[in-house]
């Protein structure tokens, strides 16, 4: 299948967004110009267009997007061509209201927003089917098209009748007969067991706690229910154009999607991506979307939308500050983004994001916004033959898995306070802190290409995951593990002794006697060879080895217990270390893997990515420094040459090639 590759060619694409029928057509000349001004390659285009396309059911109006597909081809300006699915007209829903989901309790989510569709309703997906027959049909061979954009943003839960019955059809498929489910969602447990395939339905209001593996069943059916909505829509596009690539936008770390599952089905993987200016940690939150991102699509990866400013969905939406747009850009390319793109082209003056910053934002072209995003696009265009297509090497990779996440947030645990995304964060910022470039992998991945594998959250792991561990450690990788790793298998199910006895012998415990959660802002005090360290959110009653102890709790009721256990090339944190004691603790487990920092002594705020042949230095802070980069190296963004080391403004880049 094309991939991003057949569409850069050989450069980073640049654009966003394009709404053009908000706009009166004369606007349009108006915006191709500044397009040619700012670089930009690609705009996307009709993404929540079905109502223009399709004002009454079954009409077409494609007079305004041919004009437009023209406009565009003639300035040199390629297209993304969307399918509109995500936003259905309202005549839909007036006309269909079987067509719109509803919530747990039965509410129906009305029209006059947005991805108001239900997947497993089929006269949504026959009308979703038939206007995407007809997009491919007319524009398979216009010249302006480069890629497929399906849908935007799958995000859509249902518990509605018609979605109840899909689920139904899932789990026949999924399970065969009702024992084998009875079994697979233990409903033994208060008299829940069924007697008939007709009495299963989504996890609806219910009076108390809810059957935990069915919820987990439904996460994943919402999934692969989207997945064929997307799959649909990409068959039909690909019978068409089968050179064209196809994709859709992620929502980072989003619950609803198996990211790994959906990322499969793909020919090129995008993500959507708006840190918070104001977080003093967004940096590392962007690194880690970006390293996701890059390992769901095995190599170079599109940011499909990213602010030029402010959003207009936070409690307060802060611009970003100068520069600060110019550094997240980058920092994404060195990541391994092959297209840098933004929603959306001109900032809009009517709807529900009117105040979410464009391109071309209220104050026009004289504007700050448009003034950076031009100089993006210049330096984008010139370091694209030196960077398109090239790979970022990881030796440290991060297990997660979507299905662990769904497992574990369920209520009935032992705490609210352990959440997947915040473990994931945590402990990627401290190898990011660390200097260390990460990928991420699910638990059956191969995992051989990495000297450090750290599980964060493997609180459900399958029998191949855990062998795959096993097999991991035993062929000289180094396994880090998170508390709660292996305490259930795919159905939810508590392994005997509270974590898998495979995984119990690795690590060096002998028994898991209790867990013991802590209150928000608790800590308990550990103890090491090197030093102490506060624990946070987590401790566990645990018996090793004696000598697989490597810190110890100290004071409390688990006072000379192991927090942390040790047995060869396999640690086991019985408890979540302090941000600076985490990064000691992970840098020097890296060290001895033989795991380096791409640039040694790297002022505070600096990061340094090696993507090819190029190093990026970026510096996320507003002072300048000072960064020893020993060599002579040509810094291409400036075309000087460095010796040995290069002063950072605020918010600088700087791209070495050796």
């Amino acid at each position: 299948m094309p991939g991003l590759g057949e569409v850069t060619r050989g450069r980073v694409l640049f654009g966003g967004d394009y709404n053009p029928e908000q706009w009166p057509e004369e606007i349009w000349h108006e915006d191709v110009r500044l397009m040619r001004e700012a670089g930009v390659t690609t705009v996307t285009v009709g993404v929540f267009s079905w109502a223009r396309l399709e004002p009454h059911p079954g009409a077409r109006e494609f007079g305004w997007l041919d004009r437009l597909m023209d406009l565009l081809h003639h300035n040199g300006v390629g297209v993304a061509l969307a399918t509109p699915t995500s936003a259905p007209p309202p005549w839909m829903g007036r006309l269909h209201p079987e067509t719109l989901p509803r919530d747990e309790d039965g509410h129906i989510e009305w029209w006059g927003g947005r991805q108001h569709f239900s997947h497993s309703s089929a006269v949504y997906r026959r009308h979703a089917a038939a206007i995407t027959e007809d997009l491919a049909a007319r524009y398979a061979a216009h010249p302006a098209l480069t890629l497929w954009h399906i849908n935007n943003e799958y995000c859509t839960f249902d518990h509605g009748d018609e979605a109840a019955a899909a689920f139904r059809r899932w789990l026949r498929e999924r399970y065969g007969t009702l024992d084998a489910l009875n079994t697979a969602w233990g409903t033994a447990f208060w008299g829940q067991v069924h007697d008939s395939w007709d009495g299963i339905l989504p996890p609806r209001r219910a009076h108390y706690l809810k059957n935990p593996a069915q919820l987990l069943d439904f996460r994943r059916f919402t999934s692969d229910m989207l997945l064929e909505c997307y799959t649909a829509e990409r068959d039909i596009v690909r019978r068409h154009t089968p050179h064209i690539p196809v994709t859709t936008n992620f929502m980072p770390l989003w619950t609803g999607q198996d990211g790994w599952a959906w990322a499969e089905q793909e020919d090129i993987v995008s993500v959507d991506l708006y840190p918070d200016p104001r977080d003093p940690l967004a940096a590392q939150h962007g690194a880690l979307v970006q390293d996701l991102t890059r390992s769901q699509a095995r190599g170079p990866w599109m940011l499909m939308e990213q602010a030029a400013g402010a959003v207009s969905w936070r409690g307060v939406n802060h611009p970003k500050p100068a520069g600060l747009n110019r550094l997240w850009s980058f920092q994404a390319v060195a990541r391994g983004a092959d297209a840098v793109c933004y929603f959306q082209w001109r900032q809009s003056r009517q709807g529900a994001e009117k105040f979410h910053s464009g391109m071309v934002g209220h104050a026009g072209e004289r504007g700050r916004t448009f003034q950076e995003v031009t100089r993006i696009g210049a330096e984008l265009a010139a370091l694209g033959p030196e960077v398109a297509g090239s790979e970022v090497t990881a030796e440290v990779a991060v297990l997660h898995d979507w299905h662990s996440w769904w497992a574990g947030t369920q209520d009935g645990r032992p705490s609210r306070e352990v959440d997947h995304p915040a473990l994931l964060h945590a402990w990627h910022r401290a190898l990011w802190e660390s200097r260390l470039t990460t990928a991420f992998a699910h638990p059956e991945h191969d995992l051989s290409g990495y000297r450090l594998v750290v599980a964060p959250a493997a609180y459900l792991l399958t029998d191949a995951a855990i062998e795959n561990l096993l097999a991991y450690v035993r062929d000289g990788g180094t396994l880090v593990s998170g508390f709660l790793c292996g305490v259930v298998d795919e159905d939810d199910r508590v392994r005997p002794g509270g974590m898998d006895a495979r995984l119990r012998a690795l690590f060096g415990i002998e028994t898991l006697h209790e867990w013991w959660p802590l209150e928000a802002g608790e800590s308990v005090v550990c103890e090491g060879p090197h030093g102490g360290f506060r624990g946070t959110l987590w401790s566990e009653e645990l018996r090793t080895r004696p000598e697989a102890v490597a810190a110890r709790y100290r004071g409390g009721e688990l006072d000379g217990l192991p927090a942390v256990s040790r047995q060869g090339r396999a640690w086991y944190l019985s408890t979540l270390p302090e941000p600076e004691a985490l990064r000691e603790l992970l840098a020097g487990i890296a060290a001895e893997a033989g795991v380096r920092p791409v640039l040694e002594g790297l002022p505070d705020g600096v990061e340094a990515v090696r993507r090819g042949k190029l190093l990026f230095v970026l510096h996320h802070g507003r002072e300048p420094v000072t960064v020893a980069v020993p060599g002579t190296h040509r810094e291409l963004l400036t075309g000087e040459t460095v010796r040995d080391s290069l002063t950072l403004g605020r918010y600088g880049v700087a791209v070495l090639r050796s």
